[in-house]
C-alpha cells in the first residue's frame, strides 16, 4: 500500500513535453519526501556541491562541529588524536600479520594423527585464525572511528534513476573518500594492511589441502576408498590382529567365548591413526553356531565369532549399540537397524545395504586375526561403489 494521492496529471504545472522525473510510491509508514530521514532542518546553509541542493531544503550545521571549508558537515578528527591511533592501528595489523604466519606454520608443521595431536591441533589453528581476524578488524575499527573524519549528513529521496551529473558526483565522492581515509597519505596504514591481509587471502587455499588426505592421484581415489588396511600383512608376513579399541590389547579366541558378547576392535599397529579407523573399526558378535542364519558367511567366522564393520552404510556414524535377544545392532544417528545374526541385513532405518562382514581366523598363537579385507567398500555410498561391489560378486566375494 502507498499513499501516494496522485498518480496521474502534473500537480507540478510542468510543461506537457518536458518528462516527469518521479520518485517511487512511499510504503507507508516511512518518512515523507517533504522531510530528511533523520534530524530535523537546522539552518539555511545547503550542502555544496550537489546539483539542486538548493532545492531540497535547508541543512543545519552542529555548532558544536566546525566544518570543513568547502564540505558542509565534516569535521576532521584531532590531529594528535589520529596519530595515535594511526600507531596503534599499525600494531594490529603486523599483529595480524604474525598471527596468520603462526597459523600457516602451525597448519604445516604440527601433525594429527592422535587424538592429543588432533586436538592440540585444533586449538592453535583455531587461536591463531580467531588472533588474526580479532587484530584485523580491531585495526580497521580504529582506523574508521579514529582517523577518519566526522560526518552529520541530512539524507533525503530521490528518484531511483540517477541522471548522469549524479553519477559524476559519486564518483566525485569516492575520490574524496579515498583522499579522506588517508589511505594515500598514510603509507604505514596502507602497507600493514596489505601485509597482513596477504596471508589472509592465502589461507583458504592451504585448508582446501584437507579436502583430501588420501595421497593419491584423482583417478586412483576410487581404489583407495574401496580398500581398508585389513588386507595389509605385518613386516613379518602375517595378517593383522584384531585388538580392543582403546587399550590395544590382541584378543584370543578362546577368551572371548560368552555368547551375545561384543567388542569394539581395530587392527593392530593403527590404533592411533584416525584416517585408519574412520575406515577399518570392527565390531566383534560372539554367537551359538544354531544362532547364525544363512546370510552369515560362515567361511568367515570363528567358532562362532562374526566381525562386521563398525561404519554404518547410511551416513558413516558408529554402529555399536547391540541388543542381545535379538541379535540387532542399532545405529544411534538415524536407528537403523542391523540384524547380526543374518550378515548385518537391515530391518529398520534410513540405510541401504548390511553392513560389510570382516573374515576372521586366529593365527598360530590362537590370536583373532583378519584373513583379508572386507567383500564391500565400508561406510556410506559413494560414486563408484555399486562397481566394486558387483566385481566383489563376480569374485566369489572379493574385491
Amino acid at each position: 500500500m502507498t499513499d501516494n494521492e496522485h498518480e496521474t496529471g502534473r500537480p507540478d504545472g510542468r510543461p506537457e513535453g518536458r518528462p516527469e522525473r518521479r520518485a517511487p510510491a512511499r510504503v507507508i509508514g516511512t518518512p515523507s519526501t517533504e522531510a530528511p530521514l533523520s534530524g530535523a532542518p537546522l539552518s539555511g546553509t545547503p550542502m555544496s556541491g550537489r546539483p539542486g541542493a538548493a532545492d531540497e531544503g535547508p541543512v543545519l550545521e552542529d555548532p558544536d562541529f566546525p566544518a570543513v571549508p568547502g564540505v558542509a558537515g565534516v569535521v576532521p578528527q584531532d590531529e594528535r588524536t589520529a596519530r595515535r591511533a594511526e600507531r596503534i592501528a599499525a600494531l594490529c595489523f603486523l599483529l595480524a600479520f604474525a598471527a596468520l604466519v603462526a597459523f600457516l606454520v602451525t597448519y604445516v608443521r604440527l601433525q594429527t594423527g592422535g587424538l592429543r595431536a588432533t586436538g592440540a591441533s585444533h586449538v592453535a589453528l583455531g587461536g591463531t585464525l580467531t588472533l588474526a581476524l580479532l587484530a584485523l578488524a580491531s585495526g580497521i575499527v580504529i582506523w574508521v572511528r579514529q582517523i577518519m573524519p566526522k560526518y552529520e549528513l541530512v539524507q533525503r529521496r530521490h528518484p531511483m534513476a540517477s541522471p548522469e551529473d549524479v553519477r559524476a558526483e559519486v564518483a566525485a565522492t569516492f575520490v574524496r573518500g579515498a583522499g579522506e581515509s588517508g589511505i594515500v597519505r598514510h603509507r604505514l596504514l596502507r602497507r600493514t594492511l596489505l601485509l597482513a591481509a596477504a596471508p589472509l587471502g592465502l589461507a583458504p587455499l592451504v585448508l582446501l589441502r584437507d579436502l583430501d588426505t588420501t595421497g593419491v592421484p584423482a583417478a586412483q581415489l576410487h581404489r583407495k576408498l574401496r580398500h581398508t588396511v585389513w588386507g595389509e600383512r605385518t613386516r613379518d608376513g602375517k595378517p593383522l590382529r584384531l585388538v580392543v579399541e582403546g587399550t590395544g590389547q590382541p584378543i584370543r579366541a578362546a577368551d572371548f567365548n560368552s555368547p551375545g558378547g561384543i567388542l569394539s576392535v581395530v587392527p593392530q599397529g593403527y590404533e592411533h591413526d584416525l584416517n585408519v579407523l574412520a575406515k577399518a573399526t570392527v565390531i566383534l558378535v560372539k554367537f551359538r553356531p544354531e544362532e547364525l542364519k544363512a546370510g552369515t558367511n560362515r567361511n568367515w567366522t570363528h567358532d562362532g565369532i562374526v566381525a562386521y564393520s563398525k561404519i554404518c552404510t547410511h551416513v558413516g556414524c558408529p554402529a555399536a549399540l547391540y541388543e542381545q535377544t535379538t541379535h540387532h545392532i542399532l545405529c544411534p544417528c538415524h536407528q537403523s537397524t542391523f540384524d547380526a545374526a543374518d550378515g548385518a541385513r537391515v530391518v529398520f532405518g534410513p540405510a541401504a545395504r548390511p553392513l560389510p562382514q570382516l573374515p576372521v581366523g586366529v593365527d598360530e598363537e590362537g590370536y583373532l586375526v583378519a584373513r583379508g579385507d572386507f567383500a564391500a567398500p565400508v561406510g556410506p555410498s559413494y560414486w563408484e561403489r555399486g562397481d566394486a561391489e558387483a566385481r566383489a560378486r563376480e569374485n566369489g566375494g572379493h574385491l
